[in-house]
This record gives structure tokens, C-alpha cells and sequence, in this order.
């Protein structure tokens, strides 16, 4: 059985060529340790704004939802806000989407977001969902009306934001699975899931 070997570059420190092979992880993309691990921090908050509000509403944690009208009690999560809480000129659209699939939609999207975030795997596939449903929420409330606190920049933009730093800058290898999600096979052959290309080029000096 032969085996092929990538040569190192003229002036290339001993053992580079090794590291051309392999997933980008976040020491490659963030250099500071500190930064890491603010990101990490920044991640798993970021995963209970997603998971407070699918527990809260599936069993009625008596914050925004009452035991009564949890999901699991008989309660919908988007139909009475969409038919009567949505605003601004897509507030008829909403109402018309609302029914018990827009429920397991926002549901299982709050769930899936939320475990990726937590977990620090599929993140990019995480911030487009995230993004998608974020977005979603922005146009019902549609801030820029008057009267809203900031029509410009609000909570959900800023979730968007985050949602695109976490991804771009592998925050799962801090403190989740991140490494071992860049490792299957599945993921190595798409990259798209890693949200960095697969193969990695040495850096200057090590």
C-alpha cells in the first residue's frame, strides 16, 4: 500500500507539511486563550436565550407562560401571539400562518438552536436557523414603528450578530464538541457544516 505525503514549503519549519491536513479548530482562527473562552461564555448564553423560552413555554415555568397554557397542558405557543400580538403591515400575514405547525415550527426551533448553541456543534447550521427565526420575530414586531425603542439595532439583531460571531469563529471548540463535530466524516466532507473549509495551511512559525 503507497502513501502520498504533502511536502513543506522551501523555509518551512520541520513537521509543517502535517499540519495542512486536518479541521480548522478556533486556535487557528482566535489566538488568545481569554478570547476563547469569552466567546464559549458568549455561546452558552447565547443557548439559554434560545432554551429558556422553549422550556418556559413547553411546562409553564409561571414566567412568560403560566402552567396552565404550557404546550404540554394544551396551550399553543404562536397561535394567540401571531393572531393577536404580531404588528405593522405583515400583522395580517402572521395571523394567517398561525396554526399547530407554526407551534412544532418556532418549537423545535428554539430546541434545535439552543442544543447546538449549548453543545457547540453545527453552528453554522445554528446561525442561519437562529438568524431565519430571529428575523422572523423582528418583522412581527416590527420595530420600526413609532414609538419602539430602537428601530435601528434591538435584541433580535443583536442575537443575529452573535449568532454569525459564534459561527464564523468555531466558538463550540471551547468548552462543547466542537473539535469532535469537525472530526466526522460527514462533517469533513461537507464543510459547510463546520462553516470553515476542512484542510488547514500551517501557520508562520509553528
Amino acid at each position: 500500500m503507497s502513501t502520498s505525503t504533502t511536502a513543506a514549503p522551501p523555509g518551512a519549519t520541520p513537521g509543517a507539511a502535517a499540519r495542512t491536513t486536518g479541521p480548522v479548530t478556533q486556535d487557528d482562527v482566535v489566538t488568545r486563550s481569554s478570547a476563547r473562552h469569552a466567546l464559549a461564555l458568549t455561546r452558552i448564553g447565547t443557548a439559554v436565550v434560545f432554551l429558556w423560552p422553549f422550556t418556559d413555554k413547553l411546562v409553564g415555568l409561571g414566567y412568560a407562560t403560566p402552567r396552565e397554557r404550557a404546550w404540554l397542558a394544551g396551550g399553543a405557543p404562536t397561535q394567540g401571539y401571531l393572531e393577536n400580538g404580531a404588528q405593522g403591515p405583515l400583522a395580517s400575514t402572521f395571523a394567517a400562518m398561525a396554526s399547530p405547525v407554526t407551534d412544532w415550527l418556532f418549537m423545535l426551533g428554539l430546541l434545535g438552536v439552543g442544543l447546538a448553541l449549548l453543545l457547540g456543534i453545527g453552528l453554522r447550521v445554528a446561525a442561519v436557523s437562529g438568524t431565519v427565526l430571529f428575523a422572523m420575530l423582528w418583522l412581527s414586531q416590527w420595530p420600526l414603528a413609532a414609538g419602539s425603542n430602537n428601530p435601528v439595532v434591538d435584541d433580535h439583531v443583536l442575537v443575529i450578530l452573535l449568532l454569525a460571531v459564534l459561527a464564523t469563529t468555531l466558538a463550540g471548540d471551547t468548552w462543547g464538541l466542537g473539535r469532535r463535530w469537525a472530526a466526522l466524516p460527514l462533517v469533513r466532507r461537507a464543510a459547510w457544516r463546520r462553516g470553515r473549509a476542512a484542510g488547514r495551511a500551517p501557520r508562520p512559525g509553528r
